[in-house]
């Protein structure tokens, strides 16, 4: 975005490699993913994977950047975000301090997938981000083909209608312009409010109750799984005679997986193809999801 990256001379070959300082845990893993993690000089307080980034010098939480810290750890590239709504203040001030940035916003899965290039690109790394974003796209082609070949042999079964819950205060879901709607529909679903031209929005207890999804899928934003507590989820208006809360198909998942905009979400898709389609118990103990699925639980989609 402002100020092209050209200060450094860190491309293969060149006097030295590039120091980055990501300001969002999905930037800080697509450089994970890209094996460029030795190129980090700093990250926000959240950024927790890989574990490797635990010993980097932090910048401040993700919507309220230090950026006096980020101008002394002196980066040739800062890789800011727009994924949640109060950052667009982070890139001011960065344009103001006259650093090298760039912005990534990704909605849709593809979009992550070209900012894994993008980035790539710009720190002169174009040929491996070629092979990273084709075994991606492998992945979730594999996905998508489980899902084909599942709903072959079940025609009858509908699709498995999803609410999906970052927050619970008020209740806040994600719309129609979220990567949440891909991850969907790869795994041959639907998400409740994939109709709602939004990123994500409010709705009320009701007007979920009135929508009935088969099941809720739990990932507050910043909240471990472990105080995930589906229990509460009983006390709302119309929400005792869900279908999702009778049939116990309420789903406590990591916000890392599903949350963030970056490459793992590429994880978060198979975890879901296996709670979906496979079996929910192999699936709580391969993703170490925190909850036990009710013993009599069956695959989505079987009525």
């Amino acid at each position: 975005m402002a100020r092209p990256p050209d200060a450094w001379t860190g491309r293969p070959g060149g006097a030295r490699r590039p120091g980055v300082v990501s300001l969002t845990p999905s930037n800080t893993e697509l450089l994970w993913a890209l094996g460029l993690q030795s190129l980090l000089v700093g990250v926000d307080d959240h950024s927790d994977f890989p574990p490797e980034v635990a010993g980097l010098p932090r910048v401040g939480p993700d919507l309220k950047v230090k950026v006096a810290r980020v101008v002394e750890l002196r980066p040739d590239l800062v890789l800011a975000s727009l994924s949640v709504p109060g950052m667009e203040r982070n890139v001011a001030e960065l344009e103001r301090a006259g650093l090298p940035f760039v912005v990534l916003n990704p909605l849709s899965l593809d979009e992550v997938l070209g900012d894994v290039q993008r980035v790539a690109d710009i720190l002169g790394y174009s040929e491996r981000a070629l092979g990273v974003v084709a075994a991606l796209r492998g992945r979730i082609r594999a996905v998508e083909a489980r899902a084909l070949a599942e709903r072959a042999g079940r025609p009858e079964a509908h699709p498995a209608r999803l609410f999906w819950e970052w927050w619970h205060r008020p209740v806040i879901t994600p719309g129609a312009r979220s990567w949440i709607n891909d991850l969907c529909r790869l795994v041959g679903a639907e998400n409740v409010y994939g109709d709602a031209d939004a990123t994500s929005l409010p709705v009320e207890a009701k007007a979920v109750a009135a929508r009935d999804p088969d099941a809720v899928l739990v990932c507050w934003c910043g909240v471990m799984q472990a105080r995930m507590r589906p229990e509460i989820l009983r006390g709302r208006p119309g929400w005792r005679g869900l279908r999702a809360l009778r049939d116990g198909r309420v789903y406590p998942l990591p916000e890392a997986l599903f949350g963030r905009p970056g490459p793992r979400l590429v994880d978060g898709l198979e975890c879901l193809a296996e709670l979906l389609l496979g079996d929910p118990r192999a699936a709580a103990r391969r993703w170490g999801l925190a909850w036990a699925p009710a013993a009599e639980e069956t695959r989505h989609g079987a009525r």
